[in-house]
């Protein structure tokens, strides 16, 4: 059972990795997920403290990532309609456009959305880059906290082994 239990806690780790990079895939809570199922092996136990931890982290960046791209459009004067279209944009680019989609395709996503619904185009792009930025930063916060989770969750498995 535990062998089964820690494959499908790597396959969960690398899920949430993953899902820094894809949208449909969330991220943080995937891989606290991979951690709760090695923590119930009979080989390694995580400590209360880290547990909560984590879970608050994760709880903390999955409402971030929603948050930080309406922050980072409205910095960048756009409206909701940039923040779909960056959104939008970062789907297709990282399945038709990668690896550059990923970049490409939230700016291109947001100008075009801004443009259809009556920016002129230095606006459009100021709020598309706006959008990129709330785009990129929870991105790079959800990464960062599902490495950790995977990190500590390896080097957990093998200090119990040794």
């Amino acid at each position: 059972m535990d062998l089964f239990l820690i494959l499908l806690a790597f396959l969960l780790l690398l899920a949430g990795v993953l899902g820094a990079f894809i949208p449909v895939l969330p991220g943080p809570p995937l891989s606290y997920a991979g951690m709760l199922l090695i923590h119930f092996t009979s080989i390694t136990a995580f400590s209360s403290r880290i547990l909560i931890t984590f879970g608050i982290i994760t709880l903390l960046i999955t409402l971030a990532d929603y948050l930080l791209p309406i922050w980072g459009t409205k910095f960048g004067k756009g409206t909701r309609h940039g923040m779909w279209g960056a959104s939008l944009g970062l789907v297709i680019g990282i399945f038709f456009f990668p690896p550059l989609g990923v970049i490409i395709g939230p700016i291109a996503g947001a100008w075009l959305a801004e443009m259809v619904n009556g920016k002129e185009s230095h606006d459009a792009f100021r709020s598309a880059m706006g959008s990129f930025v709330g785009l990129l930063l929870g991105i790079v916060l959800k990464f960062t906290v599902s490495i950790a989770m995977t990190w500590y969750a390896i080097y957990a498995l093998i200090t119990a082994m040794a």
